[in-house]
């Protein structure tokens, strides 16, 4: 079988459930960090002529990170295309699931189990955290409604205060988020990269937690750790 990946998070759950099928990967799938397939461009502009070059069997996209024209023109050529959709930890691990049984991936990983077994066991958290999350800084955009990594956060016990905004990523400037005076501000390392010296300084006096996109955002692998590793780095801002 010969599969094709346009995001990375799935890029990730296949290579290493599946080994041998990718063909090819967007220029943003950086995990495994062995991969080595063709580079067929990014989320949002992948090379369609490149892909359906690679004659895969399957493609694999999702509904939030990938454009349905792209989609519509890989279909149009006869490729077949499989599209996720995913905004809460149940539904990452039911799409994980369906992708990796169209991948032919058997037995079921064992990652997959882990992941599911570490979520459905978290403890409910006693105390409950607001939180801004931005995600964009040129204009500033933060999570908003029904999303996975909303979701995420919810299950850690972090309420960010978006999470009822009628936009999914709303675009609010600087000086209201700073406003809504949050326990913590949360600033992933992607889709833009905060750093140590480009965010905190944007919220004087508020508590910053830098923590890692690819735990926050990703579904795959990462989710077995992911709430160890986000916990840890909450837990260390809110001190």
């Amino acid at each position: 079988m010969r599969v094709v990946s346009l995001v990375p998070s799935l890029t990730e759950a296949v290579a290493v459930s599946a080994p041998g099928i990718l063909v090819g990967a967007t220029d943003w799938c950086g995990h495994p960090a062995d991969l080595d397939v063709t580079r067929v461009g990014g989320t949002k502009n992948p090379k369609v002529d490149r892909i359906i070059a690679l004659a895969p069997d399957l493609v694999v996209a999702n509904e939030e990170e990938n454009r349905e024209p792209d989609l519509a023109a890989l279909r149009a050529a006869g490729v077949e295309v499989l599209v996720t959709e995913v905004r809460n930890v149940p539904q990452a691990f039911h799409e994980l699931a369906r992708v990796l049984d169209a991948c032919g991936a058997t037995p079921r990983p064992r990652w997959l189990d882990e992941a599911e077994e570490t979520w459905s066991s978290l403890p409910v958290p006693s105390l409950r955290t607001t939180a801004v999350v931005p995600i964009w800084r040129r204009p500033w955009m933060v999570l908003g409604r029904d999303t996975f990594a909303g979701d995420v956060l919810h299950r850690l016990g972090i309420d960010h205060l978006h999470a009822t905004h009628e936009d999914r990523y709303p675009r609010i400037p600087l000086d209201d988020l700073r406003a809504t005076a949050p326990d913590v501000v949360v600033l992933p390392d992607e889709p833009y990269r905060f750093t140590a010296d480009d965010g905190p300084e944007a919220f004087p006096g508020l508590p910053c937690a830098l923590v890692s996109g690819r735990h926050l955002t990703w579904y795959g692998p990462s989710l077995v750790e992911a709430p160890t590793v986000l916990g840890a780095a909450l837990r260390a801002a809110c001190r």
